[in-house]
């Protein structure tokens, strides 16, 4: 694409990279962890599936879109292939249906909001804080 850019007027300009402060979720004892915070902080699940295109796309714009800090809320990457038995563990532990990509947004122990696919960018994460 960079030659095409060039030919066709493209801008050569590189864009820097918005990165989030994800703690990787890739145990089950992470679970306990992330129930018992949730009591003073909100504490969010993003369950994403690097082979998908779909699961891609919701994960780019949901980073795009994405302005809140650490302080906000804690805030989890799970990776789906590498960790099936933490995706798994989710779904019973939190009562929720596996789908990907998924949000979940835990507060007190519970699931107080979840979306998949195109959905979890509509979910409003400050009303949670």
């Amino acid at each position: 694409m960079g030659l095409l850019n060039k030919i066709f007027g493209g801008t050569s300009e590189t864009k820097e990279e918005k990165v989030l402060p994800w703690i990787p979720l890739s145990a089950t004892q992470q679970l306990a962890l992330i129930e018992k915070k949730s009591a003073t902080k909100t504490q969010v699940i993003f369950k994403h599936s690097t082979r998908c295109g779909i699961s891609r796309m919701v994960m780019n714009q949901f980073v795009a879109t994405y302005n809140l800090t650490e302080k906000d809320l804690d805030l989890y990457y799970l990776d789906l292939l590498n960790h099936r038995d933490v995706s798994n563990e989710v779904g019973y532990k939190f009562q929720i249906l596996h789908e990907s990509p998924q949000l979940l947004v835990v507060k007190n122990g519970v699931v107080v909001a979840h979306a998949s696919h195109g959905a979890i960018n509509s979910i409003d994460l400050a009303k949670f804080i």
